[in-house]
């Protein structure tokens, strides 16, 4: 299983997935599931990847093919005029990928599927975050819908939900999502360290805080001990149940 975040603030774009991959309990590894591409001073892409490994290699294989054999903005995710059109791109990269696989005998509708995050800014426009499915089509994010999950998104949802605002710093907001990916580890263990970092700026078109978090990490270590005992405080701190608080 995979858990990545795409999360949109007034600051621009904060990135962050775990690394972890199985297949059964006794086939367990650790494959990167970020992947991004820049032109200096002029754009920089993002993406994670969820589901079958195989189909989000494919995927990142021919968005790279394409990038080095075609000067095609239909093709190129580097040529493209907008993120739109590099949504579009990356889609039908998916769409085509899964649909060979569909072909030659697997079914399109279980492990074979591949979900992913899609973010990046082009200069001339604000930066853009999607959601691809695995059938190719996507959805932009929203101030009603301004961060994307995939994967085991059930543990950590509730936590962003609740903190989430649109004028978080980047610290704040990577604050959070590690709190977001403490959780989703300690509950699911299908997710794991370590886990990949990076955040877009808007207006610079640079990626930057690119960071691996291991379970060596200083930092994650007080976030995730200090996250468990402010909760306990918390938990104290609510009134105790009593049965006349029900009548």
């Amino acid at each position: 299983m995979t858990y990545c975040v795409g999360l949109k603030i007034n600051e621009g774009l904060v990135f962050m997935s775990d690394t972890l991959t199985n297949a059964g309990v006794d086939n367990i590894n650790r494959n990167r599931k970020m992947k991004n591409w820049s032109v200096r001073n002029y754009r920089s892409i993002v993406l994670l990847t969820s589901g079958n490994l195989a189909t989000s290699q494919a995927a990142i294989s021919t968005i790279n093919e394409q990038i080095d054999q075609s000067e095609l903005e239909d093709r190129n995710i580097l040529k493209a005029p907008s993120m739109f059109k590099v949504a579009k791109i990356v889609g039908k990269i998916l769409r085509e990928i899964t649909s060979e696989y569909t072909i030659e005998g697997q079914k399109s509708d279980n492990q074979y599927h591949s979900t992913f995050i899609l973010g990046g800014q082009i200069k001339g426009s604000e930066p853009k975050l999607f959601l691809i499915y695995p059938e190719g089509n996507f959805i932009e994010a929203s101030d009603d819908q301004p961060f994307f999950q995939i994967g085991e998104t059930k543990y950590g949802k509730p936590i962003i939900v609740r903190a989430y605002d649109k004028g978080l710093s980047f610290g704040e907001a990577i604050k959070l999502l590690l709190v977001s990916f403490d959780s989703t580890i300690k509950a699911n263990v299908s997710v794991g360290l370590p886990i990949d970092l990076c955040t877009l700026k808007g207006s610079s078109f640079k990626i930057s805080n690119q960071v691996r978090i291991d379970q060596d990490n200083k930092y994650f270590k007080n976030i995730s001990e200090n996250w468990g005992s402010s909760l306990k405080k918390a938990i104290k701190s609510l009134p105790t149940f009593q049965e006349d608080n029900c009548s």
